[in-house]
């Protein structure tokens, strides 16, 4: 059994004992793409975000102009940095950082990056209104970042940008995005030099798997969540964990270093945007969250119509979510040993056996009930626009539906 105490132990001790590479940088995993390449049709972005603070959640904003959910630290009590997030008027937004496009010379690292974001989503409805917004906000920012931006007209753009300049990527433009979609990590194309950037192992992976899901009919809200965003292979390795044999010897099981992976030690969260299927109806653009490694928790849907967040997808103060709270523990499960560089390295045996179904196939199944759901609550919302109070019912019921399975699920992880 894995008791209470023990599982906070070492919750604790990897949270904050153990440093992670690159704690000062946020490298994360991302891509756009416009309704030419997706199935749906719909404009499509992701983000996998990695950094150092590992406790996130979601938060309910009233910005200038809109309302807006924003994924948040869970120790910034007032929220203000989000680092992915979508309004009402069914703009999304999300960075990576870019250190090569970092201003050395006025020594900034991208530290403004989150609090741009936030103020963005509160002013701007559309990607063209967001280019207006970096036209009159350029240099007044500590900026280093590529920026991710979906509306609910199917734009669809990367926006590398320092503090002094920025340069625009359309989805839609076959020069940049032959195929209607873009991968993005940590390095930028318009950087003087982008050997200062990084995340060439994890950019070679995603446009991979992305060239493939989009030759194959598959680049869609499900490839992204459970193939993409769960990846744990590693090509220049030949690393390929979930379908190699594991060891008899349960005493011996198979171990990985998921450093380099999409799916990485360092995962806080994954975003998933599903954009709006019409400029007339930006209350059907969905936020997909999954609060914690991707490998540790189910997503759950939201939506800024709602005009709040589910109760186990927020928290008070500085207290982190319901949701994010368990994904720790079975965090602290997939990765148990505490020694030194070991919190990079999760046990493979573990996450393909546990309970006899393994905990991957498990969450699995649970999302795909989430996401059956999800799809017969939205056609019917197609068909008849629900009230912002219906509509926050469903949400809290779909998010306290994973909570409640995943503690029946994992009955000794607490």
């Amino acid at each position: 059994m894995i008791g209470w105490k023990k599982v906070f132990l070492l919750v604790s001790v990897t949270l904050f004992l153990i440093p992670l590479a690159g704690q000062k940088s946020a490298p994360c995993t991302l891509i756009v793409a416009s309704g030419k390449a997706t199935v749906s049709g719909r404009p499509l972005m992701w983000k996998n975000r990695d950094t150092s603070q590992l406790l996130n959640k979601l938060m309910y904003f009233k910005g200038a102009r809109y309302k807006f959910i924003g994924l948040i630290d869970a120790d910034d009590a007032e929220g203000q940095e989000i680092w992915a997030g979508l309004n009402e008027q069914g703009l999304a937004i999300m960075n990576s950082q870019a250190d090569d496009l970092a201003f050395k010379e006025k020594k900034f690292d991208g530290a403004g990056n989150g609090a741009f974001m936030k103020k963005a989503l509160g002013q701007c409805a559309t990607v063209d209104e967001f280019e207006q917004f970096l036209q009159r906000e350029r240099g007044k920012w500590d900026l280093a970042a590529n920026f991710g931006v979906i509306d609910a007209s199917g734009g669809a753009a990367f926006f590398e940008t320092s503090s002094e300049y920025y340069t625009r990527f359309d989805a839609s433009d076959r020069k940049v995005a032959p195929f209607g979609y873009m991968v993005r990590t940590n390095f930028s194309y318009t950087s003087p030099d982008y050997l200062q950037g990084g995340g060439f192992i994890r950019f070679e992976r995603m446009s991979h798997l992305a060239e493939m899901a989009r030759a194959s009919g598959q680049l869609e809200l499900k490839f992204i969540l459970q193939q993409a965003a769960r990846d744990l292979n590693h090509e220049k390795l030949h690393s390929y964990p979930l379908s190699r044999p594991l060891p008899d010897d349960p005493a011996e099981p198979l171990y990985i270093n998921t450093s380099d992976t999409i799916n990485r030690n360092s995962t806080a969260s994954a975003v998933v945007f599903d954009g709006a299927p019409s400029p007339d109806r930006p209350d059907l653009a969905t936020m997909w969250v999954i609060l914690g490694q991707p490998v540790s928790i189910v997503a759950i849907p939201v939506w800024p119509y709602a005009e709040r967040v589910p109760r186990v997808a927020s928290a008070p103060g500085q207290e982190t979510c319901a949701l994010n709270a368990f994904s720790r523990k079975l965090v602290a499960y997939l990765y148990p040993d505490k020694r030194g560089r070991m919190p990079q390295y999760l046990n493979v045996n573990r996450l393909r056996t546990y309970g006899g179904e393994g905990v991957l196939a498990k969450l699995l199944r649970l999302e795909n009930q989430v996401l059956e759901k999800t799809r017969l609550q939205m056609k019917a919302w197609e068909n008849k626009k629900e009230t912002p109070g219906r509509v926050a019912e469903f949400q809290e019921s779909i998010a306290d539906f994973v909570l409640q399975s995943l503690l029946g699920e994992f009955p000794d992880v607490r």
